[in-house]
């Protein structure tokens, strides 16, 4: 299905701005329409919803997102892209810009309930504590539709064996599936690598209990670390635990002290994180 939008020429208005994309902000433009127009079809917006757009650039898929969701507050930390995106979005009323840091931002001021829609170009090393951010606020939203490097993407949606802290990260509060592929061709500057488009439907509680997220992140934190030493040897190390306290935590939860962290599944970081919140294991 074709885009109803005129593309907007990105290098004109940058030009007619004096701007130059930042590297350091992770600028690369998506200019391919037909591929704005999936993403915004992968987020499944209704009219009566509200979709909350993480690094809106110059408003390229803010327009798609617009026309289909009832409310859009885009959130864009470089204040010197705010007056062409004031220009770009002035015929889109239900369109809110906020100058500001997500995770500066307080969420219940711009969302009476739970349950909107994220979309987000955003660096993957500011992944994890976005979500993470989102997800535990008193609004979390339904789903998240990501746009990130492809190895990134893989990354998120990885299985056992080939586990990363990222991928805990992720998967301990929703289900991700990679929805598009996106060449480095269709963005300006084209990037030097190629991109990916994920969806993460939100649980709605996290596969961990709250009261062990804390436990849970300091445990995975502390394994990938030092991700090619057992998990005896790195659990000892993060959580200041002897060597035999830190077998007996592994062994009590029914895990291999010798296996290492990428081997291990969601469920079984949940028994470990269980264990640990219930036993008597206490720093050396």
């Amino acid at each position: 299905m074709g885009s109803p939008l005129e593309p907007l020429s990105i290098p004109d208005i940058l030009r007619g701005y004096g701007l130059r994309p930042s590297k350091g902000l992770g600028q690369n433009y998506l200019v391919d329409e037909a591929a704005l127009a999936r993403i915004a079809e992968a987020a499944e917006i209704q009219a009566s919803d509200q979709v909350l757009e993480i690094g809106p650039g110059l408003g390229s898929l803010t327009r798609h997102l617009a026309l289909a969701a009832g409310r859009v507050v885009a959130v864009e930390i470089d204040s010197k892209l705010m007056p062409p995106l004031r220009e770009v979005l002035e015929p889109y009323p239900n369109v809110e810009l906020v100058n500001a840091d997500i995770l500066d931002l307080r969420l219940e001021e711009h969302f009476d309930s739970p349950g909107y829609i994220v979309t987000a170009n955003i660096p993957y090393y500011l992944t994890s504590a976005i979500l993470r951010f989102l997800l535990e606020s008193p609004r979390p939203p339904a789903r998240f539709v990501l746009t990130v490097q492809e190895e990134v993407a893989g990354r998120i949606t990885a299985a056992p064996g080939d586990m990363s802290l990222l991928a805990l990260s992720v998967q301990v509060y929703g289900a991700p599936e990679i929805v598009l592929k996106l060449p480095a061709q269709a963005f300006f500057p084209a990037p030097k690598v190629d991109s990916a488009v994920v969806r993460i439907r939100s649980f709605e509680q996290p596969r961990i209990p709250r009261a062990q997220l804390d436990i849970f992140f300091r445990m995975a934190k502390a394994a990938f670390r030092q991700k090619r030493k057992t998990l005896a040897n790195s659990l000892s190390a993060g959580l200041a635990l002897t060597k035999p306290a830190a077998q007996e935590l592994l062994q009590t939860a029914a895990i291999d002290p010798m296996t290492r962290p990428q081997r291990l599944s969601l469920d079984e970081w949940a028994r470990l994180a269980e264990v640990y919140h219930s036993s008597s294991f206490s720093p050396s």
